[in-house]
C-alpha cells in the first residue's frame, strides 16, 4: 500500500469512527446516538420531572402573568449587556452605484453602461433611455422607507454582491426596530404556537421577551403578547422565518378572526448563512453556526420532535420540568440571531 494510499485509509477510518454504523464507532459517536434516541428524552423528560417537581411557572425567573387585550398570558423577560453595533456604511449612496437597481437594467446591460462612462445611477440622469427612471431614483433615494428597499434588493439578486446588499442594508433601520423572533409549535401546521420569543435592543442590552402558552386556550394572549412589539418600523430577523415562523403566526391569527399587520422588511439570516458557510460548515443549522462560529455549544436540548410529548406531559401531570428546556431553547436562539446579524454584516461589510 502506498504511502497516498495508507493516508486516504486513515482518513476514511477517521470520518467512519464518527459514524455509529461503524464496526468500531468512536465514543462521540456512542454518545451522539444515545443522545438523538427516543430512551434518552424519555429519561430526560423524567429527571426534569423530579428536578422541578412543585416548582411553579410563576418561579422561573422573570416570568409573571400579563394582561393583553383578549386574556391573561404568561410572560417571562429577561436582559442581559450585548456590545450590538452595525458599523456606518453609507447604504445609500452604495445603492446610487448599482445601476441594476433601475428597471429594465441587468448585469450585461449595467457593465455596458458603466464602460460607457455611467457609474452612478446619478450619471443616468441624462440618459435617453434610462434618464427618467434615474432621476426619479435619485430624487426618492432619501425617502425610501426600509421595506422599500428590501423589496427593491429582493428583486434584484443578481449574485453574491447583490445577495450581500440586503445584509449590508441592515444599516439603515434603526437598531431598535429588530425583532429578533423564533416560535415553538406542537407541530408542522394547523397546530397551536405555544412559544414565541422576541429579543430586542435597547441602548446596551438585548432584552427577551417570550410569551408561553399555558393552557391551549391562551393562544390568542400568546400572539396578542407577540404582536403587541410590533409596529409599522418593525423589522423580523428570524432563522428560516420567511417560510416557516411569520406565515405559521399569519395562519393562526387567521383561525382566531385577528388581523394584525405581519407584512414586514425581513432579514431571515438562514438564507445568508447558506450563502456565507455552505462550503464550510457541516451544514446551516442553528446550532451548527454556534458551535462552528461562535463556539457555542448547547447541552439538555429537545428537539422539534419530541416538543409536542414534552408539553403534553407538563398539561397532564401539572409539571413544568418538561417545558423548561424548551423555553431555555427558544431565548437561546432569539439572542444568537443578534450575534449571527452582526457577525454576517461585518463580513460581507470587509468583503
Amino acid at each position: 500500500m502506498t504511502p497516498k494510499e495508507e493516508h486516504e485509509r486513515y482518513l476514511l477510518e477517521a470520518i467512519l469512527s464518527n459514524s455509529i454504523s461503524s464496526d468500531n464507532p468512536s465514543n462521540k459517536a456512542k454518545e451522539k446516538a444515545r443522545k438523538n434516541s427516543p430512551s434518552y428524552f424519555k429519561a430526560l423528560k423524567e429527571n426534569l420531572m423530579v428536578e422541578y417537581e412543585n416548582k411553579k411557572l410563576l418561579d422561573i425567573e422573570g416570568s409573571k402573568i400579563i394582561n393583553t387585550d383578549v386574556g391573561e398570558t404568561l410572560s417571562i423577560v429577561k436582559s442581559e449587556k450585548i456590545d450590538f453595533k452595525l458599523d456606518e456604511n453609507n447604504f445609500r449612496n452604495q445603492m446610487n452605484y448599482n445601476l441594476k437597481l433601475i428597471p429594465r437594467i441587468g448585469v450585461k446591460t449595467e457593465q455596458n453602461l458603466k464602460n460607457a462612462g455611467y457609474e452612478t445611477i446619478d450619471s443616468l440622469k441624462n440618459h435617453d433611455k434610462y434618464g427618467d427612471y434615474a432621476s426619479k431614483f435619485i430624487d426618492n433615494i432619501d425617502e425610501m422607507s426600509f421595506k422599500e428597499i428590501v423589496s427593491l434588493l429582493n428583486k434584484n439578486k443578481y449574485g453574491k454582491k447583490c445577495r450581500d446588499n440586503l445584509i449590508k442594508c441592515a444599516s439603515i433601520p434603526d437598531v431598535e426596530n429588530f425583532k429578533f423572533m423564533d416560535i415553538e409549535t406542537l407541530g408542522l401546521s394547523n397546530v397551536p404556537i405555544i412559544l414565541i420569543g422576541v429579543a430586542e435592543i435597547k441602548n446596551n442590552k438585548i432584552i427577551s421577551s417570550q410569551y408561553f402558552l399555558r393552557d391551549i386556550y391562551e393562544e390568542p394572549s400568546v400572539l396578542e403578547a407577540y404582536i403587541s412589539h410590533l409596529d409599522e418600523d418593525s423589522v423580523h430577523v428570524t432563522f428560516n422565518g420567511a417560510m416557516f415562523d411569520v406565515p405559521f403566526i399569519k395562519n393562526r391569527c387567521r383561525y382566531y378572526r385577528m388581523n394584525p399587520n405581519l407584512d414586514l422588511p425581513h432579514l431571515d439570516l438562514l438564507y445568508f448563512a447558506r450563502n456565507l458557510w455552505k462550503n464550510t460548515l457541516p451544514n446551516c443549522q442553528l446550532q451548527t453556526i454556534e458551535k462552528y462560529i461562535f463556539g457555542i455549544e448547547r447541552s439538555g436540548d429537545v428537539p422539534g420532535q419530541y416538543i409536542p410529548g414534552y408539553y403534553q406531559t407538563y398539561l397532564t401531570e401539572k409539571n413544568i420540568g418538561p417545558i423548561v428546556p424548551i423555553i431555555d431553547h427558544n431565548r437561546q436562539d432569539i439572542i444568537s440571531l443578534a450575534n449571527f446579524l452582526m457577525k454576517m454584516y461585518d463580513i460581507v461589510n470587509d468583503s
